[in-house]
Order: structure tokens, then sequence, then C-alpha cells
């Protein structure tokens, strides 16, 4: 199962993503997991994450300090099996780029997990102190741990 999470820079929120949702499978010994992460700015074009996402993961256990972001692409599509967005501004990038609606049948907001169809953002922490970034990790890992428990562990019991 390969699993894109998306926003907009990609120096915050969806790193965080990536390394949580990684963790989570890894916990979970499903090594069949594969997690990646993306925005749609170029202004950190392979740039590390922001320190405070890092220190906010890290507070976790989780290391992320050695992801670089990187752009949306159509071939996203064509890779990934879920595609989460953390607020509507991503979902609506992405839905420019999908090609048709099958594309779009991949995408969803990462809280619909766990508030299901209530499209709930994780809130941007990039503007705020490091309580938002302690606050967007706690929303994200609650996410993918749902995610795990029904999808990702459900699919481990069919392989």
């Amino acid at each position: 199962m390969k699993i894109l999470m998306v926003c907009l820079g990609n120096i915050c929120r969806s790193p965080m993503a990536e390394g949580v949702m990684k963790q989570v499978a890894e916990d979970h010994g499903l090594a069949h997991v594969f997690v990646d992460s993306c925005g749609f700015e170029s202004y950190h074009l392979g740039d590390a994450p922001d320190k405070r996402a890092v220190k906010a993961c890290k507070n976790h256990q989780i290391d992320i300090s050695n992801q670089r972001q990187r752009l949306f692409k159509v071939s996203d599509f064509d890779i990934f099996d879920y595609i989460f967005v953390m607020d509507s501004n991503n979902y609506n990038d992405v839905r420019r780029m999908a090609r048709n609606e099958q594309d779009m049948k991949k995408v969803d907001y990462l809280l619909n997990v766990v508030y299901p169809n209530s499209n709930k953002a994780v809130p941007d922490p990039y503007y705020g102190s490091d309580d938002g970034f302690e606050n967007a990790f706690l929303l994200i890992e609650k996410a993918c741990k749902q995610f795990a428990k029904e999808k990702l562990l459900v699919q481990q019991k069919k392989d």
C-alpha cells in the first residue's frame, strides 16, 4: 500500500504526517506500506522540514530530519493508493491536477479518517508557535493510528 501526504509547502504538516504514518506502520510490522509527502509551493524545494516540525516529531521519538521537500506531480495519482490532504486549499490544488474522477477517488482529507465527511483541516502551524506544531502532530497521529486500524491492519490480514 502506498500513501501520500500533501500540504502547501511540504515542510510542516505533510512531513510530520509522513513520519507519523511510517512510524505507525513500523509499530504494527507493516513492511508493505510506503509513505511519502509533497506540497504545491516551490519556496522550499529540496529543503528539510521546518525545525519546529522536526522538534515536534522528535519529542515523540520520530525523526523526519532527512526528508526533503518535493512538489506534487500528476504521476502521483498513478503511484499512490491514498492521497491525504491537510486542508481545503490542498484538496483544491490536487483536484486541479486530477485527470479524471478515478484520480479523485484516491484523495481525502486526513482528518476525515477520524471525523468522517467533516473535511476538517489540520491547522497549518507555520506562522504560529511550537504549540501549533504539537497540536498538528497530535491530530495527525490520531488520524494515522485510526487509518492503520481501519485499513492497514485489515489489508495485512488479507495478504
